[in-house]
């Protein structure tokens, strides 16, 4: 709801603190007395595109501060939430317009653009008028004021949902298809690599153990012959030979040597003892050091050929193994591709079938709404005197999307055998605005969360269609905030609220204030709207009537 609506220099107007009421405000004032300019105003706070020079002449800048009051639940608690704004029971939008032309807009004190002020203004406010085009009239809005009017969320979930599963069912074809054009340009080089990599098996690990391996038997080959050497230096015909001799030649002289040579014959055997360990050390070594060259020359093969695979893959030699599965997963997804395709075809015709199930029924529950929808605006047609018109709702093919395929256009004829055709291009001014009151009738439901603006809706009517005017608009008003700019005497009679639109010249500066009317005021001013500049006493008779009524 819009509760208060200040304005400071802007236009004709320099000072103005309005509030407003819940239910039927209705603003009325003569020909000229800035009906038009308060709602200006109000667009220009709303971020709406207008009048480019806004400020009142001789001010350094023009403000408008709109408050309104947000249900829980209300639209705008989201889009605020998305632009990081702090959000409330209470919206504050401010927005101030510097004579060089300049506009800032605050939204809850907050600096905002004016893209994300538009965005909330339309969770605000609608305004409808005689030239609606962005509003009723707009027959890219049509299918989903049907869809509202026919209230079967269930149906356009399900057939978003149907949307979704074949978007996703299409989006997997064809990832496969170019996976599978991809793999199969390269498929002569992949069996290739396979190939050539299954032949010669490398395993993490063994590039190192190779080179460990070939270092050792080339240092091998190069030291064998002097351990051999050293092997026969310690043996029978070297060091232990000698030993042993000596060994047997002082044991033959150890009796006579009254114990001089226990000592030495100790350590002598204890050193045969330590030169015996040593030959065997030396010999195992030898047997170690032993290779065939055959060994040698296979180990290089194998080792030179797993590097130049890495180089030529260029990956290390330790992920020659990974990379070699990633070859065989691509080889394999080439030999299933075909059965894959087919089986992702399957898949979308399903996802199309269930679509096409979701869009039939939704289109069987819009074609039904659209007579409901048809009947009902006859029914308000009636009474605002246009039962000559025939309202229809079109519902042809349109672009298949998420939410059906159907194309919903609201026609009309406004006489018996005259050819149907938009709302804008077949009905008269005065025609055209019965024409949306009763739309926005009918099509009420959920309108409690945005305020309703009608800018002289009922231009053109009087008497009994006036008075039907004002009884719709006062229905309307029973379950949302409306403000309406009238001329009609009838339709003021209806309000909840009434404010009057006054000017006045003063020192040569012309002003525009409004004024709320107490039920004496109210009186006097549907008086005037009924007789003129002079109100006379069956004037106030008849607006006495108007209002009991």
């Amino acid at each position: 709801m819009l509760r208060t609506l200040e304005i400071r220099d802007m236009l004709i107007i320099e000072r103005l603190d309005l509030e407003f009421q819940p239910g039927l405000n209705v603003l009325t004032g003569e020909t000229g007395a800035g009906k038009s300019i308060l709602l200006d105003c109000l667009g220009f706070v709303l971020g709406w595109r207008g009048r480019a020079e806004l400020v009142r002449r001789g001010a350094d800048q023009g403000e408008v501060t709109a408050v309104f009051d947000l249900p829980a639940g209300h639209p705008a608690h989201a889009l605020l939430a998305e632009a990081g704004l702090p959000g409330g029971a209470e919206l504050i939008l401010r927005r101030t317009n510097a004579a060089d032309g300049r506009k800032t807009a605050w939204i809850n004190d907050r600096r905002a653009s004016g893209e994300v002020l538009r965005a909330l203004s339309a969770t605000l406010v609608e305004l409808h008028g005689q030239q609606d085009d962005g509003g009723l009239l707009n027959a890219r809005g049509h299918r989903a004021l049907l869809d509202a009017f026919a209230d079967h969320p269930a149906l356009l979930e399900a057939t978003r949902s149907a949307w979704t599963a074949r978007a996703v069912a299409l989006k997997e074809l064809a990832t496969a298809r170019a996976a599978l054009d991809a793999v199969k340009s390269e498929e002569e080089f992949l069996r290739h690599a396979v190939g050539e990599l299954d032949a010669l098996d490398p395993k993490p690990g063994e590039e190192a153990s190779l080179d460990a391996e070939r270092r050792l038997m080339q240092g091998a080959e190069r030291i064998r012959s002097d351990v051999a050497r050293a092997l026969q230096a310690l043996g029978p015909e070297g060091a232990e030979g000698a030993m042993r001799d000596a060994d047997r030649w002082l044991q033959g002289a150890a009796d006579r040597a009254e114990g001089r040579l226990d000592a030495p014959l100790t350590a002598l055997e204890r050193a045969l003892i330590e030169l015996g360990e040593a030959a065997q050390g030396v010999e195992t070594a030898l047997e170690a050091l032993s290779f065939d060259p055959r060994a040698l020359e296979a180990c290089e093969e194998r080792l030179f050929a797993i590097r130049a695979l890495a180089r030529k893959h260029g990956v290390l030699p330790d992920d020659l193994g990974a990379f070699a599965e990633g070859l065989r997963t691509r080889l394999a997804a080439l030999d299933a591709g075909e059965g894959n395709i087919a089986a992702l075809r399957t898949e979308l015709a399903h996802a199309e079938a269930a679509f096409a199930a979701a869009a039939g029924a939704l289109s069987a529950a819009r074609q039904a709404a659209a007579g409901r929808l048809d009947i009902a605006m006859a029914a308000e047609l009636a009474p605002l005197k246009m039962e000559r018109a025939v309202f229809a709702t079109q519902i042809t093919a349109g672009e298949a999307g998420p939410e059906g395929v159907d194309a919903v256009a609201f026609t009309v004829a406004t006489n018996p055998g005259a050819p149907a055709g938009p709302l804008n291009k077949i009905a008269s001014g005065g025609e055209l605005s019965r024409f949306l009151l009763a739309l926005k009738v009918v099509l009420a439901r959920g309108a409690d969360a945005l305020v309703l603006i009608f800018d002289e809706i009922d231009r053109g009517v009087g008497g009994a269609t006036a008075d039907a005017v004002g009884r719709r608009l006062a229905r309307l008003a029973t379950g949302a905030q409306v403000l309406v700019v009238t001329h009609s005497p009838q339709v003021a009679a209806r309000g909840g609220h009434h404010f009057r639109v006054q000017k006045s010249v003063s020192e040569g500066m012309t002003t525009s204030e409004v004024v709320a009317l107490g039920a004496t005021e109210r009186r006097d001013e549907i008086a005037r709207m009924i007789s003129g500049a002079e109100v006379t006493a069956a004037a106030r008779a008849a607006a006495d009537e108007l209002l009991a009524g």
